[in-house]
């Protein structure tokens, strides 16, 4: 555990560490954001990925929050397409998303346009 309402799971094949997931418990609205999730280039794929989200699902389930929500720069449709088997609908988007570190120059927002989607899993109303 990390700290109260969010937990850490890391995926291991042989061994091996192929993937990794966080869910983050939001208190001020009752949700669990997941956070972090990759899975090694060379074991996608594999189902891997839906797993760890399925055990974010789960998570969320147990501990009677009332939706899972996640944002992503991810630019590869898989992606996208693996949160909406998951069940999660995209709710918003921005064009104009700015990543740690970027200063927000000219030349910057040139060069680095980042698609942010957010997505939503609800669970249960409140």
């Amino acid at each position: 555990m990390l700290n109260y309402g969010s937990c850490f799971w890391v995926a291991v094949l042989e061994g091996q560490v192929v993937g990794i997931v966080a869910a983050q418990g939001r208190e001020d609205d009752n949700t669990v954001e997941l956070r972090r999730m990759s899975v090694d280039s060379r074991f996608r794929g594999k189902g891997i990925a839906k797993a760890l989200g399925r055990r974010v699902l789960e998570f969320a389930m147990l501990n009677n929050y009332s939706a899972v929500v996640l944002g992503t720069t991810a630019v590869k449709m898989a992606a996208h397409k693996l949160y909406e088997s998951l069940g999660f609908q995209r709710v918003g988007e921005s064009e104009d998303y700015t990543l740690p570190g970027m200063s927000r120059s000219p030349v910057e927002r040139l060069f680095f346009q980042i698609r942010y989607s957010r997505y939503r899993l609800q669970l249960h109303e409140e």
